[in-house]
């Protein structure tokens, strides 16, 4: 990896170790349109937040309520405070772009508690020009060793009511469907990432950076004003929320701000509050587009457990193998590949190093790297991490030892053992980082499910490449189903996150010859729009692969290509439209993606395009509807050219994919785009 960063830290501010007199201090954004004020009123710490003179959040309360002793709320005085200036190039392993810029000011905040014991507690505020992150330390100090943490008390308290994005704060799942709300309406406490768009037109994002040895943070409305938002840790079973030794360093809290929605999806601001990588050698992380064996398995066709209609056999896995190699696919996954999983729910049940007697894991792994496939392994814990982490390097050296490049995790069970703990509490967030430390050390990227929220890590771990943490494309397969407007919703809730394995690419839509009660509530054109709407580095074409055989759409995912050296986002409208293009080399790839809602989408193509090129168009045909029609697609190639404005029309719960690419030295005769709305129209007669 090829990494150039430039740091200036210019100290601006240093003040003595007497404590200082004045109680407000103010730090700007570099363009100076987001100012960040702290204010110590009678000696108890608040922020507020103004962008362009005009206040997007009150004064908020700071500080912590500890248990066994007296909380630190202050009264303080301030010991010291410092500016400085944070401006970084960096270049990530993968990602939506190859650079990274990051430019903020720092404030940094020493306080002193004006009785004894005098404890200290320092304060960290980073403005960018498209938001802010503060975090508390408690620095090493005599007569400080243990902290026991009831509450975190940090408030986002709102100027103004808003449209907020939200699902409910179950501990241990993020699986739900996004609901829409006033915030002066909410009654329950919410995940975060939480997504608000103000009167005065600002879109925000609330969310945390680097969680690293500490619970994951929810948000509770607060009893005495409905405007205001209240920290709440998820819990220890104990009740405590957070056990830690001094010193102690808080993940960051975070606030996205921008004046349209696609400054919520450009924004690095989560990434760059993390820290850099720190692996050596990233030669053997690798972005790939993926198959497995794993649909089969939610729809009913095959079975995790051995048996008659076993998914994860030599030879079914040779099959999917085979399909990769001559389509462009770099990796295979296969579920219910070792023992125990007809003791799934059981006590002790999964063994990571026992292959199933019908998976002969060293033919297999043979086969896949005379193809020069990776194959994908899979290790579910049924929620029994203790479990895990008993066998967490025998598992590990296990994929090592047969060349097994990536492993998806899992804990999908509604409870986590230890008893009492859940999926996001600091226990599990110690144990997942466990784990992504010993997929370090013997080189295995890591694809997690029933996961805790990114927070950025995958800058400081590049190995650690995606996650579920949504209510993804299975819920399709045994449930009522995501609603059309839910993948609309997502890019600006969880995967303001990071990325998300949502697996999309489903091409056979209502299944009914395994579950007739069931379907995929999108057109066949939105299934491939979402494999560049939703950004995993990881990214499965999810179907079996008999329905991609003879089908002409899938040409579009033999040709897409997951590295990105650029992204664009074109149209955004939370819950409504989705609109985003990639460049990888000399190739853009365009995905867009409406709700249940017909639309006419419209997009210079100036902003994306500086030369003419070819676009391959997968379209909504004039007859598409997700719920009565959602097959029909229109497949043909058009000039392009910097002066044509697209415009198509997508279907009800449907999408466009269009691949551009050079025009070279093709003597093949094309229309121009701007007859693919006439094309439409065409085919629908």
């Amino acid at each position: 990896m090829s990494t150039r960063v430039y740091l200036f830290t210019a100290i601006l501010l240093i003040f003595s170790c007497k404590p200082e007199t004045g109680n407000q201090f103010s730090i700007s954004s570099p363009n100076g349109s987001i100012t960040l004020s702290l204010n110590l009123e009678a000696g108890k710490p608040t922020y507020s937040v103004m962008v362009d003179g005009v206040p997007l959040i009150r004064p908020s309360a700071l500080g912590y309520q500890l248990r066994g002793i007296p909380d630190l709320v202050g009264p303080f005085s301030v010991r010291q405070k410092a500016e400085n200036e944070i401006e970084e190039t960096w270049s990530p392993v993968w990602g939506q772009e190859k650079q990274i810029y990051s430019h903020s000011n720092q404030l940094k905040v020493e306080l002193v508690e004006n009785r004894s014991p005098n404890r200290s507690m320092n304060l960290f505020f980073r403005v960018f020009d498209d938001g802010i992150g503060f975090r508390y330390e408690i620095p090493d100090q005599e007569g400080l060793d243990s902290l026991f943490i009831s509450s975190e008390l940090t408030e986002f308290n709102f100027a103004e009511n808003a449209n907020c994005w939200w699902i409910p704060a179950d501990y241990n799942s993020y699986e739900k469907v996004y609901t829409r709300s006033l915030l002066g309406d909410l009654l329950d406490s919410l995940h975060t990432p939480l997504t608000m768009e103000t009167p005065k037109g600002h879109f925000i994002s609330i969310h945390e950076a680097n969680l690293t040895n500490y619970p994951s943070m929810t948000l509770k409305p607060s009893a005495d004003d409905s405007l205001k938002l209240i920290c709440d840790l998820v819990p220890w079973p104990d009740g405590d929320k957070v056990k830690a030794q001094v010193p102690m360093l808080s993940p960051w809290r975070t606030i996205m701000i921008g004046s349209d929605a696609r400054d919520l999806l450009a924004s690095r601001l989560i990434l760059n509050l993390n820290e850099p990588n720190r692996l050596d050698d990233v030669s053997w992380i690798k972005p790939m587009k993926y198959i497995g064996i794993w649909w089969g398995l939610h729809i009913g066709k095959e079975t995790w457990v051995q048996g008659e209609h076993h998914g994860a056999t030599t030879e079914n896995t040779k099959r999917y193998i085979d399909f990769a190699a001559e389509n462009s696919i770099q990796g295979v996954l296969v579920e219910g590949w070792n023992h125990d999983w007809e003791r799934y729910g059981q006590d002790r049940a999964f063994k990571f190093t026992q292959p199933y007697d019908d998976f002969d894991i060293a033919e297999i792994t043979r086969y896949a790297k005379l193809k020069h496939v990776s194959l994908i392994g899979h290790h579910e814990t049924g929620g029994e991490a203790p479990y895990y982490d008993e066998q967490l390097e025998d598992a590990f050296a296990f994929c090592r030892k047969y060349g097994i490049s990536a492993v998806k995790t899992g804990y999908a069970r509604t409870s986590i053992e230890p008893i009492g703990e859940t999926h996001h509490g600091q226990w599990m967030v110690q144990h997942y980082r466990r784990v992504v430390e010993m997929a370090a050390k013997y080189k295995v990227a890591l694809n997690v499910h029933e996961p805790v929220k990114p927070t950025g890590l995958s800058r400081t771990w590049p190995h650690m490449m995606s996650r579920e943490g949504a209510r993804g494309m299975e819920w399709n397969a045994w449930s009522e189903g995501n609603p059309p407007s839910h993948t609309c919703i997502l890019p600006f809730t969880r995967l303001l996150a990071g990325p998300l394995d949502y697996t999309p690419g489903i091409f056979d839509l209502e299944f009914n010859q395994f579950k007739p009660d069931n379907r995929v509530h999108t057109t066949l054109a939105k299934q491939l729009a979402l494999m560049v709407v939703i950004y995993s580095p990881l990214q499965m074409a999810a179907d079996l692969i008999e329905n991609y055989e003879g089908q002409p759409a899938f040409q579009f995912v033999r040709d897409l290509n997951i590295d990105w050296d650029e992204t664009r986002y074109l149209k955004a409208e939370i819950g409504e439209q989705v609109a985003i293009a990639r460049r990888h080399g000399e190739e853009w790839f365009l995905g867009a993606i409406t709700n249940e809602k017909e639309r006419d989408l419209r997009l210079p193509l100036d902003e994306i395009l500086d030369s003419v090129m070819v676009a391959e168009c997968y379209t909504d045909a004039g007859n598409t509807n997700w719920e009565s029609n959602p097959y029909p697609m229109l497949i043909k190639s058009y000039l392009a050219s910097p002066s044509d404005t697209l415009r198509v029309k997508m279907a009800p719960g449907g999408g466009l994919a269009i691949r551009f690419r050079p025009l070279h030295a093709h003597k093949d005769k094309f229309p121009s785009i701007t007859d693919l709305r006439r094309d439409q129209f065409v085919q629908n007669l």
